[in-house]
């Protein structure tokens, strides 16, 4: 008798479930037992579910059913009947895997494409049948600008993490591709998130859609312990460094705001002895690949990473996420931690707040509807100011010291060696300003690129729906 828990109820084809039991698999996910029929069935389909709830093979499964039920005679090259187009490289990797994995006994191709790497291999991968394509949209389109490609046989679209499609202003690609597509076709949108905006643009796209809730929209899994650290922006790179250390944590992906910052932090780590390597969009897709997999296979211990580039990232059993700084959108924390506690594992999320980010720890607490564990580092002893936990700090002081000068850059030729004339250091053209006056402006200038550094550093503002230009880092 079979079990209305397992995956043979659901309808799946042979060599499907067999493919699932050799993945270790027996019991499907509530995302998966509600969304595959209803794929299967071959309606369109709005699906929500928290971030590693297994919505990827949510739509893989059934999709790799209906086409190889209704693969009867041969197809044109470069010509893909399923289109999946992911907003970034490292989840347009993770679909592909999962279409590889699930549908190894099925006599159906697959690829992925996404920017960073050469076009000529694709143009030549291309030249043969496809069966289903994952492909980011700057590359998408490249390879249409090129008529390499055509989309005129598309018979299922998945549009999977909708939200930061929208998010990463790639609502205008997303409107040429579709622009491209038959009008007849099967139309499934999945995301961890579904905010008000993303059921605006379902509307326009899904006809009659059925749809599956598995969790309220936009909340943390229970699995996740979470936890906030009041710390000063200055003093975080050590707090971090402090509890990979005391914590002894083997595996820990860190969370920043922007490119650069990953880069020094993940600098900063290495320095003092934590190997640690950073991810993000300005990476090449080597470096991002090579990260990635130490950290997988536990070589790297630690990986710095943007919320766009960690986007997608399914890594099994990790114990660790850590926000070293918070988002500026609240449902982007979901994402981050949703990270960690996968599968029905546990996990661990620990956040690093200075008093600047507290409307926007104020904004996630809503959200979630609850308050986050405030803790305490019991034997945490910072630096004190002037030691090497400030030098290369992201932010520098809104206050320097009075009095305080900036290091000269070297002098250089006949120059080189000899001071220079406080005419020349302090732009006082007749070289008549007194020492103390001479010392007083040297630190005004300071101070005042400073604050115009720090204001430049504020979060930006969320970028408007229909007006973001496409991300350039998948191209």
């Amino acid at each position: 008798m079979t079990n209305q828990n397992d995956f043979a109820s659901l309808g799946l084809a042979e060599p499907l479930l067999r493919a699932i039991s050799e993945a270790g698999y027996t019991t499907p996910t509530p995302i998966q037992a509600q969304a595959i029929p209803q794929v299967l069935a071959g309606g369109d389909l709005l699906a929500a579910a928290q971030t590693g709830t297994g919505k990827t093979a949510g739509f893989t499964l059934p999709v790799l059913h209906r086409l190889a039920a209704e693969h009867v005679h041969p197809r044109a090259a470069g010509r893909p009947r399923c289109l999946i187009p992911p907003p970034t490289r490292e989840l347009a990797a993770q679909v592909e895997e999962s279409v590889q994995t699930y549908g190894k006994h099925l006599p159906l191709t697959s690829m992925v494409m996404f920017g960073g790497v050469g076009i000529n291999p694709q143009i030549a991968a291309l030249k043969k049948r496809i069966d289903i394509l994952v492909a980011t949209p700057g590359r998408l389109l490249d390879h249409v600008g090129q008529k390499t490609l055509d989309l005129s046989g598309v018979e299922i679209l998945v549009l999977d993490e909708a939200d930061r499609m929208l998010d990463m202003g790639f609502i205008r690609d997303i409107r040429k591709v579709l622009a491209l597509l038959p009008k007849k076709r099967q139309n499934l949108l999945f995301s961890a998130t579904f905010s008000d905006e993303i059921r605006e643009l379902a509307n326009g796209l899904l006809h009659n859609p059925g749809c599956v809730e598995v969790a309220r929209r936009n909340t943390a899994s229970e699995l996740v312990d979470q936890s906030v650290y009041a710390i000063g922006q200055k003093q975080k790179r050590e707090l971090l460094a402090w509890l990979i250390k005391q914590n002894a944590w083997q595996q820990v992906l860190v969370f920043t705001r922007t490119k650069h910052g990953a880069n020094k932090l993940a600098e900063y780590l290495g320095k003092h002895g934590i190997p640690a390597a950073a991810i993000h969009g300005n990476k090449s897709q080597s470096a991002r690949t090579r990260a990635l997999a130490e950290f997988k296979d536990g070589s790297l211990p630690v990986l710095v990473a943007t919320d766009i580039a960690a986007r997608g990232l399914d890594i099994d059993q990790l114990p660790q996420v850590v926000n070293f700084e918070l988002p500026n959108v609240p449902e982007d924390y979901v994402h981050r931690i949703g990270r960690t506690g996968r599968a029905g594992a546990s996990g661990a999320a620990v956040s690093l707040v200075d008093g600047e980010e507290m409307k926007l720890l104020a904004a996630i607490e809503r959200l979630i509807k609850r308050k986050i564990e405030r803790a305490v580092p019991q034997g945490f002893v910072p630096s004190a100011p002037g030691s090497d936990v400030e030098v290369n700090d992201e932010r520098p002081p809104r206050n320097a010291p009075r009095g305080r000068t900036e290091h000269k850059r070297p002098r250089h030729g006949a120059d080189a060696g000899r001071p220079a004339p406080r005419a020349e250091a302090h732009g006082n053209p007749r070289n008549k300003a007194p020492r103390a006056q001479a010392a007083t402006d040297a630190a005004r200038p300071q101070r005042q690129g400073e604050a115009r550094n720090d204001a430049n550093r504020r979060p930006a503002q969320r970028a408007a729906l229909f007006s973001a230009k496409p991300g350039n880092g998948n191209r």
